[in-house]
């Protein structure tokens, strides 16, 4: 492998995990603030809520793991080496 393609790799691995995490961590910052919110004007409904959050968050942390497989694809089993 050419040491561009092996630096653009880098590159995008990095811009992966990076730009990978700024959306499900603005996400979930967001649905923890909507839900202690919820709670308070609602303590009655905290049980509905809480599992509502909680699955919400797993999801959106799912989001980030796809973010580090592609950059680990790209680091270790590279597409574009030729």
């Amino acid at each position: 492998m050419d040491s561009i393609t092996s630096a653009a790799s880098v590159l995008a691995a990095g811009l992966a995990v990076g730009l990978g995490a700024i959306g499900p961590g603005i996400g979930q910052g967001t649905a923890a603030g909507g839900a202690v919110e919820g709670i308070a004007r609602q303590p009655e409904a905290e049980g509905k809520i809480r599992g509502t959050l909680l699955l919400s968050l797993a999801f959106m942390e799912a989001l980030t793991i796809y973010g580090l497989v592609v950059s680990l694809v790209l680091l270790f089993a590279n597409p574009f080496a030729g």
